[in-house]
């Protein structure tokens, strides 16, 4: 089955319900590992969810497929998030989920493309919106409809690839492309604005060519048409700005930058199940 035929089934409550076992799994993953991302992959979860299940062509049966639509998480760290999306899709089965980390497993502490359904290899921050590019750049060469989509960090944004590569985007009209900002605000262990001010981030990507939206990251619906607004956006590339809160959904993590690269102990994760499953 392509995630087409059952995307027309899934409804609004369904995909609510399945944010909160996503982040369930993803809690539980990185405590059953001893480490990892949970702020930057809770806050992203509306994001992913909203790319695969209502919005890009994919095919779990098959990954390569050629006339694919494509997510580069450019903020890799936050691979969890795409692991559990993955595995809920049926890329590979869930199980493999708590495997996450251990030597041998196809599920690392940031995204390679060994994993099913990985289409960039991370880690170094500031690279996935020039590799998006090429794709993007690929596509249309390759006269291919595939749309390819950008998950940003906003403390990446510091970096300098970031804005050559969305200076080129513009140069040369790639509107196949779309970036995402999880703009959640944290980067590592402060608030983004005390390490480099981002603001005024939307004004910014519009001062480089690009079409720019803002909206709520955790409002399945707002996410949802958000992204698909900018596929009758021709001309230029494409920015969503999608506001969310670090750690979202479990309240000792949310807007705590403690837990941006800190696993749950035991009781840490008990609260977090308790509070994600009410």
């Amino acid at each position: 089955m392509t995630i087409r035929e059952f995307q027309k089934d899934v409804t609004h409550d369904q995909l609510v319900s399945l944010t909160a076992r996503m982040r369930m799994d993803i809690v539980s993953m990185i405590a059953e590992a001893g480490s990892g991302h949970p702020g930057g992959s809770l806050s992203s979860v509306e994001i992913l969810t909203a790319l695969y299940y209502h919005i890009m062509r994919h095919d779990p049966e098959n990954p390569a497929w050629p006339q694919r639509d494509k997510l580069i998480l450019s903020k890799a760290h936050a691979c969890p998030v795409l692991y559990v999306v993955l595995a809920h899709c049926g890329y590979f089965p869930r199980e493999e989920l708590w495997t996450y980390r251990k030597i041998n497993s196809r599920i690392q502490g940031h995204s390679h493309i060994m994993t099913p359904g990985v289409e960039m290899s991370g880690g170094s921050l500031g690279q996935g919106l020039s590799f998006g590019l090429g794709a993007a750049l690929a596509a249309q060469l390759d006269e291919s409809d595939s749309q390819i989509y950008v998950l940003l960090g906003d403390g990446e944004c510091d970096e300098g690839q970031i804005w050559e590569a969305a200076m080129a985007a513009s140069h040369y009209k790639v509107d196949n492309l779309t970036a995402i900002i999880d703009r959640n605000g944290i980067q590592n262990d402060r608030w983004t604005k005390e390490v480099m001010n981002l603001e005024p981030l939307a004004e910014k990507w519009v001062s480089f060519g690009w079409n720019v939206i803002e909206t709520d990251g955790h409002d399945i619906n707002s996410v949802t048409e958000a992204i698909k607004s900018t596929g009758s956006v021709k001309g230029k590339p494409s920015l969503v700005l999608a506001n969310t809160v670090k750690g979202k959904g479990v309240s000792f993590m949310e807007n705590n930058p403690e837990f941006h690269g800190k696993a749950p102990n035991k009781e840490q994760l008990e609260q977090a199940l308790k509070e994600l499953g009410s």
